[in-house]
């Protein structure tokens, strides 16, 4: 929403908001362009009739008294993919959906597109390189690159927000349940998928990964009339560490094969916007991936040390997998924060199994204030050790005893993984990462 009040400042609009608490970096980035919050909290006498539009974000209660009062007024409240729409029903729209790598996918397109300066708008999940904000709306820009989330779109607009962008060019990476709390089981979940592509414009375009078996046949059975082209892993050899684009035997910044199959996706987007094969490929060697996404922290002799978002079991897998395939000779320690409402719920935790299989020392963390705030029963080490299908897991829910743990450790040839959509309690990551024994 930061991002939002930035972007249509810039472009022109009087705007103004309202949050009973404004977290950093959204504070300093608001306070930069003088909108930021004179206080904090809701007043519904900021709701005057004078007001062109509401943007209702998607965590606002259907109580809020703004958000009542600008109803009672009438005003034209917005959802916040409708506002986007709104903007950019004139421009080419291509929508990045799908329950896994979305945010690297768009940020790998918007890359190559800034490479060449092609003009462009975009909405983006994670702050990246040479970009100063999450969301660009321009007047002139004749297309827009938008990450599409399968969340619903606000309190008051129960559809999930990729449903309401209309995209010209559709791109699914895959489908992996989640949002068990709005999506209770995986039918209604993966149904969402199918609507999205009945959204794609008439003459527009999917493109999805043919390597998913859910999503391929989700794809064959869908009856819309557009051009559906699927990807697949491009070839590729690993040396001493670095990936390699073949043939060219291009050296990557990025690697796994996950990113691999968002590289094929970016590829074929980008060859839609009229960027060739080889531009492409010397374009896309000098990404060094998306912020949180196997971010690296800090590497000495043989040991890295990496954050990353990965918090569902299907990324949690695939993050797993690459760290260990690209390192086949060091150990392992991976560990995970549990935070989300899909993470905490009992039976959707069973769809962890297995998931950390490759780690050679397999961490859980639960921040023990997070069952408190949710109203959940705590787990116990037990839970999460059958859900996990792994004995060994060792569990905390003290940041204080996790971080002890890991400095008391010996990470000779031996590398960390750090894997949360969270904060770790507050852990120092970076801190973490000087101080440990490498």
């Amino acid at each position: 929403m930061h991002n939002l009040a930035i972007a249509l400042h810039k472009k022109g609009f009087t705007v103004t908001g309202s949050d009973d608490v404004v977290f950093e970096p959204s504070a300093s980035r608001l306070a930069r362009y003088g909108i930021l919050p004179a206080e904090m909290g809701w007043n519904e006498a900021r709701i005057t009739p004078d007001l062109d539009a509401v943007i209702l974000g998607m965590h606002a209660f259907v109580d809020n008294p703004e958000l009542l009062k600008a109803q009672d007024l009438g005003l034209k409240i917005y959802s916040y993919p409708e506002y986007i729409y709104e903007q950019t029903k004139d421009k080419l729209r291509v929508v990045i959906g799908g329950s896994h790598g979305k945010t690297t996918i768009t940020s790998m397109i918007l890359h190559v597109l800034n490479y060449y300066g092609k003009d462009f708008d975009y909405l983006v999940g994670a702050q990246l390189e040479g970009f100063d904000t999450m969301v660009k709306l321009t007047a002139l820009a004749p297309v827009i690159i938008i990450e599409g989330d399968e969340y619903l779109a606000s309190p008051i607009d129960r559809r999930p927000k990729f449903h309401i962008y209309k995209a010209n060019i559709g791109v699914i990476s895959g489908v992996a349940w989640d949002h068990v709390n709005v999506f209770p089981t995986y039918a209604e979940y993966i149904r969402q998928f199918d609507l999205f592509i009945d959204t794609i414009q008439s003459g527009g375009k999917l493109i999805y990964c043919e390597t998913d078996d859910d999503l391929n046949k989700l794809v064959k059975g869908n009856k819309a009339v557009i051009e559906k082209t699927g990807y697949r892993l491009p070839a590729y050899t690993i040396k001493q560490g670095i990936t390699y684009l073949m043939p060219q035997e291009l050296p990557l910044k990025i690697f796994g094969d996950h990113n691999l199959l968002n590289l094929s996706a970016a590829k074929l987007v980008c060859l839609e916007l009229g960027i060739e094969e080889d531009a492409f490929n010397n374009a896309i060697i000098s990404f060094k991936g998306a912020s949180r996404r196997l971010e690296l922290l800090n590497s000495e002799n043989n040991t890295n040390i990496y954050k990353d978002f990965a918090h569902s079991p299907s990324k949690l897998k695939a993050t797993i997998e690459a760290v260990k395939s690209q390192f086949e000779e060091r150990k392992l320690v991976a560990c995970v924060e549990l935070h989300t409402f899909s993470s905490l719920n009992k039976n959707f935790l069973l769809q962890y199994a297995d998931s950390m299989i490759r780690a050679d020392v397999s961490l859980v963390y639960i921040d023990e204030k997070t069952f408190r705030h949710k109203k959940i029963d705590p787990f116990r080490k037990t839970d999460v050790q059958t859900a996990f299908n792994s004995p060994e897991l060792i569990f905390f829910n003290d940041a204080a005893a996790l971080e002890g743990y890991l400095k008391k450790l010996d990470f000779t040839n031996t590398n960390l993984l750090m894997m949360s959509s969270g904060n770790f309690g507050g852990l120092d990551l970076a801190k973490l990462a000087r101080e440990l024994n490498t």
